[in-house]
């Protein structure tokens, strides 16, 4: 939530802020304890949205809803807000397996969300990122000669607000999380519109989220190094919170990964060293129903997944 913001939220008000910055999760906190009866979030980009999730926060004390970029809401106008809505309890789970050789005192973990939200098939979103990591845990075997243990995790419900990998690091002991070096994550590796990204690790970039936990930086290069080595040019993209990265981050570990875009939009520049559609998101078909497995772009998917098997012998053997 940005200041200018937070300053016009008064007792009783409902509260209309912009998506981005911070999770949504801080923005309702901070609307709740300023006194808002409620709160709006609107999109930051233009086309149909449906929210997002307050992470594992189920108790909400006002109403929370997400709207389009183009709702018909100004500053200080009258809002009469409806809201109907239930909460239901459902099970999910995560699978985690590990390499039976390695240091157990420096653990590289590697992940992907499981699950897809309800409107779509969730093939790039993110059947393309669990795959990658389930074949790279295939080829390595469970009796890899490895240096470091390797431990892969496929999490359920990201879509709900990261709850499996919320869930896995707040029940870690202290001496549990400080066995487990970094963490790599991949979500969304073939973008149709997309391109090649890799986390801020280092925080040159200045973007939202800023660096990461001590370590992160040398993430972000061996992930530099990869897409050089493919002569593919690679972007910064900022720790925001939006995967499952963040409980990670959150508790000081190393953190990174590779992506190829989501609901951004592609620049001029990105075109020329990319190719694709200026304007057009990076999936036009995300959290839709057209995320289908022929909509996946296969070129960009064989450089990116590539990236998940060689991150992971990397950090493996270091």
């Amino acid at each position: 939530m940005l200041e200018a913001d937070l300053q016009k939220v008064t007792e009783g008000s409902i509260a209309v802020v912009q998506r981005g910055t911070c999770t949504f999760g801080d923005k309702y906190k901070t609307a709740a304890a300023k006194g808002a009866k409620a709160l709006v979030i609107v999109n930051n980009a233009p086309g149909d949205w449906k929210g997002g999730t307050l992470g594992l926060d189920d108790g909400a004390s006002i109403a929370v809803v997400g709207v389009a970029q183009d709702a018909p809401i100004a500053d200080g106008q009258d809002l009469t807000l409806t809201v109907d809505a239930k909460t239901q309890k459902a099970k999910t789970w995560n699978v985690l397996a590990e390499t039976e050789k390695g240091d157990d005192a420096n653990v590289q973990m590697v992940g992907a969300h499981l699950d897809g939200v309800t409107e779509g098939p969730g093939i790039n979103d993110n059947g393309t990122g669990s795959a990658a990591v389930l074949e790279t845990a295939a080829k390595l075997g469970a009796g890899a000669d490895v240096k470091n243990k390797v431990r892969f995790a496929l999490w359920g419900a990201e879509e709900e607000g990261l709850v499996g990998s919320e869930h896995y690091v707040s029940s870690l002991s202290e001496e549990q999380a400080s066995k487990i070096t970094r963490y790599l994550n991949f979500d969304m590796l073939g973008s149709p519109n997309g391109g090649y990204f890799t986390f801020d690790g280092d925080g040159s970039s200045k973007l939202d989220g800023g660096a990461g936990p001590a370590g992160s930086g040398v993430i972000e290069q061996v992930f530099r190094n990869y897409f050089a080595w493919r002569n593919v040019p690679v972007e910064a993209s900022a720790f925001d919170g939006r995967s499952d990265y963040g409980p990670f981050k959150d508790v000081g570990i190393a953190s990174g990964g590779a992506d190829t875009g989501a609901d951004g939009k592609k620049t001029e520049a990105q075109q020329r060293q990319w190719g694709g559609t200026v304007g057009e998101i990076y999936d036009p078909n995300y959290h839709s129903p057209r995320d289908t497995i022929d909509n996946v772009n296969r070129d960009i998917y064989r450089v990116a997944i590539g990236a998940v098997g060689f991150s992971t012998a990397y950090f493996a053997a270091l």
